[in-house]
Order: structure tokens, then sequence, then C-alpha cells
């Protein structure tokens, strides 16, 4: 049994049982135990592998978006590029040299790489040792100065914590919702999901979405608060300056029912509660839901539109050939990249792009129409 799996039992005897959230905020970023504060997770040894781990064409032309964001937003001599999980550095590498193509933008830039694990900060700043625009570590969007920023966040939405509540009463609309906790199995040897006995708050009750308030009995919900105290954040910072956010992950374009936490460790899926911060935990992502939090907020949103879209207005095609004719033995390799990346099979389908942005700016790159704020 791993040392946090002890924690975490000891915890629910004492206190009672925990969140689905608390228990994923435990397994992930436990300072001592958890997941990301203690490892590298990323590549082929790993437990999984990111889009910019695959190619640098991904990085490279999510650079270019960055600098037409920059151009959109009047060129400001100052501005904050902000990457929340930048894994071991490669995405910001990739963006970093895209971005060379315009040495006014890159005296512009800071960058501020927002990471939970002290390896991985060790691994990016080796790579991006050798770059020419100041680099920070922060622990929060709240620690980047003031000013014009530009966020990338890459599979980064799918790690934070969920909540999860099942309706046990159709007939009592929001009323009916109660909440999926963790608790301990009958021998108190290990964990199990459970359901809580009393329905949830009427402050919680307010705030489930309006769309499901038709849930059949025995449907699950997932809500990710840490998302929408981040757009919470990206609102106040983009009324003071101009800004955009971009995000690109796994999930529907609109609000679904059903249980997608899933646990990856060698690339792949074990039991949620197998081994406790030496394995990966994450949820799909639910677009429709941020979407409908912002329009709350009235921070702008783009309608989520789906990864192969996304790359190819952004001219992934084109750099995939540039690449193909300059390293021609590597033709093929770059051919089954781009399949990765761009596939509806692979990774083209699955994952969306969605874009928030402050007031004024044009539709940003890569996307086809806003769901403004009503």
């Amino acid at each position: 049994m791993s040392t946090l799996k002890d924690r975490i039992i000891a915890r629910i005897k004492a206190e009672g049982p925990m969140s689905v959230a608390e228990y994923m905020g435990i397994c992930l970023l436990d300072p001592k135990h958890g997941y990301y504060p203690t490892r590298d997770p990323l590549g082929s040894d790993g437990d999984f592998i990111t889009a910019p781990e695959i190619s640098q064409m991904f990085g490279e032309v999510l650079g270019l978006w960055a600098l037409q964001s920059w151009t959109d937003m009047g060129r400001p001599e100052r501005v904050h590029l902000v990457e929340l999980g930048p894994g071991r550095g490669i995405m910001m590498s990739d963006m970093l040299r895209a971005a060379n193509l315009a040495p006014d933008f890159i005296k512009a830039l800071s960058v501020h790489l927002i990471e939970a694990s002290a390896a991985l900060e060790a691994v990016q700043a080796k790579t991006l040792g050798d770059i020419s625009v100041p680099v920070s570590w922060v622990s929060s969007l709240s620690d980047v100065p003031d000013g014009p920023t530009i966020i990338i966040g890459n599979e980064y939405l799918d790690c934070l914590p969920i909540r999860q509540f099942i309706q046990q009463d159709r007939f009592a609309k929001a009323a009916g919702w109660h909440e999926r906790v963790v608790t301990l199995t009958e021998d108190e040897e290990n964990l199990m999901y459970a359901v809580s006995a009393e329905p949830i708050s009427d402050v919680m009750q307010q705030s489930m979405p309006a769309a499901l308030s038709d849930a059949k009995t025995g449907e699950l919900l997932e809500i990710c608060p840490a998302a929408y105290q981040m757009l919470d954040q990206i609102k106040t910072r983009f009324t003071a300056s101009p800004g955009r956010a971009l995000f690109i992950d796994y999930g529907p374009e609109t609000t679904e029912f059903g249980d997608t936490l899933q646990a990856l460790k060698r690339h792949e899926k074990v039991d949620v509660f197998s081994d406790p911060g030496n394995i990966d935990l994450t949820a799909r992502v639910d677009f429709g839901a941020l979407g409908e939090f912002a329009q709350s907020l009235d921070l702008t949103a783009t309608l989520p539109v789906a990864q192969y879209e996304f790359l190819s207005k952004l001219g992934i095609e084109m750099r995939a050939a540039a690449l193909a004719r300059a390293k021609p033995e590597s033709k093929a390799k770059i051919a089954r990249q781009l399949e990765r990346l761009t596939g509806e099979a692979q990774m083209g389908q699955l994952f969306k792009a969605v874009c928030f942005q402050s007031t004024g700016l044009d539709l940003p790159l890569g996307f086809r129409s806003f769901n403004e704020p009503s």
C-alpha cells in the first residue's frame, strides 16, 4: 500500500468521506507524495504523452497563434505569455522558436510558467535555458504581473479536480442531486465510492446546469469548480488589460452525463483507487459548462472547435510539408505525427480548442464564432 493511500484512509477514518475533488487534489498535488510534485510523468517512459511530445509542429503553430494574438491586441510594448502546466517546456520552446519570426514580439515578451512539479520545473529550466526572453516560475495566475496577457493551457483543465453528483430522484429536480464521495470498504483497508445520504445544498442546487434539470434517476454529472475559479481570475485580468486564454483539451462540446474520471499508469488505464499518488488522474473537460459559466461572467468566449480544425486553420499541414521538404528522410514520420495530431480517429476530434478573451478583440485565429455574453 502506498504511503499516500495510508494517509487518505486515516483521514477518512478520522473525518468521514471526502469529495472526489478532494481525493483528486490530494493524489495529484500533495507536496510530499502527490503525483505531480514528485515526478516527470511524460513521454514513452512515463504515463502519458501530450501533443508537444508528439511533434514540434504543435508548439510552432501555437507560437504563430500567440504572435497573431499580440498583433490583435495592438502590439503592446510588454506582454506576458503564460503557460499552465508546461510539461517539459517543449511546447514553450517550440512556440518561441516560431515567434522568432517577429523580433518585436520576442522583445515584448516575458514568459511565466505555472507548474506544480518541482521535477518538471527543473526539466523546463534546462529546456528553456538558451532562450532570449525572461522566464519566471509562479504558483498561480494571480502572481503574474498586471498587463496584456496571452495564456496557453494544453491538457491542463483535464487534471483539475472534479466533483461528481448522482441524481437520486428525478422528480425532485435539483433537490434530487447527491454528491458522490470517496469512503472506505467494510474492512477499512481500501477505498471505494459511496453516495452522500443528504442532498446537495441549496446554493449548489442553484449552480447546477439548468439544461440538466430533467436528468434521470441514476445519472451522474461532473462539475469542475477549479476551472470556474480559473475563468474568474481570467475575467478579472482581462477586464484590466487586453488578453486571450487558449485551452486545448479532450471532452465534448456540450454537457453530457457520465463518469469520466480515469487513472493512467504506463499508458494503461488502471483503477482510480489502485495506487494513490503514483497514478495520473484526469477527467474530460465539459466545454459546454465552461461556455455557460463564461457567459455568466460576461467573459467573451469562442465556441469550441475540434483540434483538427483548429490546427488546420493555423497552417499545420503547410508546416508539415515544409518540414518534409527540409528532411525528406523523415517524411513518413512527419506524416504519422500529423495524423496523430489531426486524424479524426486520433486526437483530432476528441480534443477541442476554446478561447476566452477581453472585450473588443476580433475573433481569434483558428475559431469560427463567438459565444457572446447575453
